[in-house]
């Protein structure tokens, strides 16, 4: 396992992994929730025997990230996801790198592209256009698909807020399995990953994150601008691939959706019998992506 780093940037210290020559093309790998960077120990390999300079933070509320100051909202809306990313990147004087990621990581990533795309070289995102639609959030989607989304209405409960508490392991451990049917992952997986769920503001930012996106739960007011921003759901002009697991137990099919989203150069890529999961599903499908838009770019 590769060392962890840190580095400040203006509201975080940041805990991430790196690998490859410092002079290589900069690749952030981006994970989601409730998932770590050991999702990716199968794509930084090859990444880094193709010359790539191979980076991978912890978001906040995983693993070593921590918050500078106690009076900072443990926020986990979308602007705060985008904006550590960029942060991110200014403290690590990256500019013009692949960004890839899935769930909260492709949130993140997604946001970088559209609202600073001088940064972004290429995109690779699970799922496709993740940046939420906050000002259309509360208008139902088909009961299936609610039904779906059940431990998001967990968590605007108190009664959710302490169940995370209580059994996050074994919370998580079912939302794998749920959202990833065909992922047989075994405890070994499981207990690599399962330390960065003790961050101390794992729960705060979790449940501010999924309150917040429904309109229950304030967001912090230094973001206020960005999510103005993103409430016109930007384009994104960087070369993209989408990847979508046809065995995803959570997130639908949003290519036809939002194809319009994505202005520049765009493919989507249909992996079968992979979930939610991908880079741990699908590790190869995500490399390719990778180095197809680098060598594309």
């Amino acid at each position: 396992m590769t060392a962890t780093r840190r580095i400040q940037t203006p509201t975080l210290d940041i805990a991430y992994e790196e690998d490859g020559p410092v002079a290589g093309v900069p690749v952030l790998l981006m994970h989601g929730w409730p998932y770590d960077p050991r999702v990716y120990d199968a794509v930084v390999p090859p990444l880094v025997t193709e010359g790539c300079r191979v980076i991978v933070p912890y978001l906040r509320g995983f693993g070593a990230t921590r918050f500078l100051s106690d009076k900072t909202p443990r926020s986990g809306q979308q602007a705060a996801l985008g904006h550590d990313l960029k942060d991110f990147m200014d403290a690590l004087a990256l500019k013009n790198a692949m960004l890839v990621g899935y769930d909260w990581g492709g949130r993140a990533a997604c946001i970088v592209a559209a609202l600073w795309p001088d940064y972004v070289r290429g995109l690779v995102t699970g799922n496709g256009y993740n940046i939420q639609d906050i000002p259309n959030a509360n208008k139902p989607a088909d009961p299936e698909q609610e039904w779906r989304y059940w431990y998001q209405f967990y968590f605007h409960t108190e009664r959710g807020r302490a169940g995370l508490t209580q059994n996050r392991r074994a919370l998580v451990r079912l939302l794998w399995s749920l959202w990833s049917p065909h992922w047989a992952f075994d405890d070994t997986t499981f207990a690599r990953s399962a330390p960065s769920w003790d961050n101390p503001d794992f729960v705060d930012v979790t449940i501010q994150s999924y309150r917040h996106r429904y309109g229950n739960a304030p967001g912090d007011p230094a973001l206020d601008e960005i999510e103005r921003r993103l409430a016109a759901q930007p384009a994104i002009s960087a070369p993209t691939i989408v990847l979508q697991g046809d065995a995803n137990g959570v997130v639908p099919e949003m290519w036809t959706r939002y194809r319009d989203k994505f202005t520049g150069p765009a493919e989507e890529r249909r992996l079968k019998r992979v979930g939610h999961n991908i880079p741990a599903e699908a590790p190869d499908a995500v490399v390719k992506a990778v180095l197809d838009t680098l060598a594309a770019t």
